[in-house]
């Protein structure tokens, strides 16, 4: 009886699992968030981004889920914890990052909308469409249609059935590993665990993991909290 004939892999995927790429899988990198949080808006556009503008990206795989400290009722009725504007960016977020899964193509505009929220200008979200060249009309259509909302329940689902569950935004979690206070810096984590080939921006970054010091706990669920902790900081800084 003749062997059976096993099939041909394409000569292009063969040329792809030659690359270091192939060979050493990407480092899962996800990042629970929520639109309006000041922590969550400086996280993407001054750290988030350099992975795009250093290389890191290349050997990251990149997963937003915007929810973040949100609740959704016995009803599914979903509250955010900066008002009904956070919960209208959140789905629009979530239905360009649907319509464009590549991090390289949802980025730019998930970066644009969280610049403008930092500078309290997010009503302006529209504008992110012509800066970034993504055509607006499949957005508008996901978010008037509820399909918007059904991908934030999906988020909200995917957030509270984190282990440990998340103490603030935002929460960062590499290859599993939820690295808490320290997630800024996410790169070092990121080049530690890949283990292939090491883009020339990870030389060093091994060495960051003890070194760097804890950054702030960023959005707590409780934003009283926060405010209060600022507060004391403030009065101690000044002696007041």
């Amino acid at each position: 009886m003749a062997s059976p004939t096993l099939p041909l892999l394409p000569l292009a995927l063969v040329l792809l699992c030659l690359s270091p790429a192939c060979a050493a899988g990407r480092v899962t990198v996800s990042v629970y968030y929520e639109t309006l949080c000041p922590f969550c808006s400086a996280f993407v556009v001054n750290d988030l981004a350099r992975i795009f503008q250093d290389g890191v990206s290349s050997i990251a795989d990149l997963r937003l889920v915007p929810f973040g400290n949100g609740r959704v009722s016995a009803q599914g009725s979903i509250t955010c914890q900066h008002g009904e504007e956070e919960c209208q960016l959140n789905a629009i977020e979530a239905c360009v990052i649907r319509l464009w899964p590549k991090a390289e193509q949802h980025f730019p505009f998930i970066q644009c909308v969280e610049h403008l929220a930092l500078t309290r200008k997010w009503d302006a979200w529209q504008s992110c469409f012509q800066e970034t060249s993504l055509p607006s009309q499949p957005v508008i259509d996901c978010y008037n249609s509820g399909y918007g909302r059904q991908l934030e329940l999906q988020n909200a689902a995917e957030t509270n059935a984190l282990q440990p569950p998340h103490r603030f935004v935002p929460w960062v979690v590499v290859n599993g590993k939820p690295l808490g206070e320290d997630y800024m810096n996410f790169e070092a984590y990121i080049c530690s665990v890949y283990d292939g080939e090491l883009p020339a921006a990870c030389k060093g970054k091994h060495l960051a993991i003890a070194q760097h010091t804890k950054a702030s706990g960023g959005d707590k669920r409780n934003p009283h909290e926060v405010a209060v902790a600022l507060s004391i900081g403030i009065a101690l800084w000044f002696g007041l």
